[in-house]
């Protein structure tokens, strides 16, 4: 009743933990056509009576009707984690979370320290995401409740594949399929520069890509170390 992947050697390497169940019903193993690989009653087609779905356990990118977030019913906190190289799929050290406390907001972090950070939920997006225009084909949506809280986006075209990625460098990407040219085009990307950076300038210091240094204080401040602001360090004022 169970999924199971084994290595060269017939030794079990990976499963699904599913206990219970009716067994005088087949479990069958299906891939739907959004992309969840699912493992479910043979006579019950319903997604909330899925015994174990791949949807559960993001990697490195967000597919369409998929959410990140938390889920209090399942236990579940999903998560993107990156790879660990472009050409290696193990856990690498960038992940995105959702904070749940005050505003929810998502975090990019290398490890345990915050990268970056997406600005609170505003109604269809999250704030601090640069360039993010509204595209027709994809509809966003975060749910709040006791039950769970999380974002998911829905392509609402067959014909177009569009994805959320996050790279092994850090980098939260939003790609679509072009079928032409038949490759990935990157839509938008964050952070863009050094100043989308998290606490880049520090305490009482904001952050303009244009100057140089880039970090400034804010007036009525002044850098805690002259030496360290010709540096560009994010030493605060």
């Amino acid at each position: 009743n169970n999924l199971v992947i084994f290595d060269q050697s017939d030794r079990p390497v990976w499963s699904t933990n599913i206990t219970g169940g009716d067994v005088r019903s087949p479990l069958v193993a299906e891939l739907l056509d959004n992309g969840n690989f699912v493992l479910r009653d043979s006579k019950n087609k319903d997604p909330r009576g899925f015994l174990w779905q791949s949807f559960d356990f993001p990697t490195d990118t967000l597919l369409s009707e998929m959410k990140l977030g938390w889920d209090n019913k399942t236990g579940y906190s999903k998560l993107l984690r990156s790879w660990k190289t472009t050409d290696d799929p193990s856990s690498g050290d960038f992940s995105i979370k959702l904070r749940t406390s005050g505003f929810p907001e998502f975090y990019v972090c290398n490890r345990e320290s915050i990268t970056y950070r997406s600005g609170p939920w505003i109604g269809n997006r999250f704030s601090s995401v640069p360039g993010t225009k509204p595209l027709d084909y994809i509809v966003n949506n975060f749910t709040m409740t006791n039950q769970e809280v999380a974002y998911t986006y829905r392509v609402n075209k067959t014909n177009i594949y569009s994805i959320l990625s996050l790279s092994s460098t850090g980098l939260l990407q939003r790609l679509t399929w072009m079928e032409a040219a038949q490759s990935w085009k990157q839509l938008w990307y964050s952070p863009k520069d050094l100043c989308d950076n998290y606490k880049e300038c520090g305490n009482y210091g904001y952050c303009d890509a244009n100057s140089s240094p880039i970090c400034n204080c804010i007036k009525g401040f002044e850098p805690m170390n002259e030496q360290a602001a010709l540096r560009d360090d994010s030493v605060g004022c």
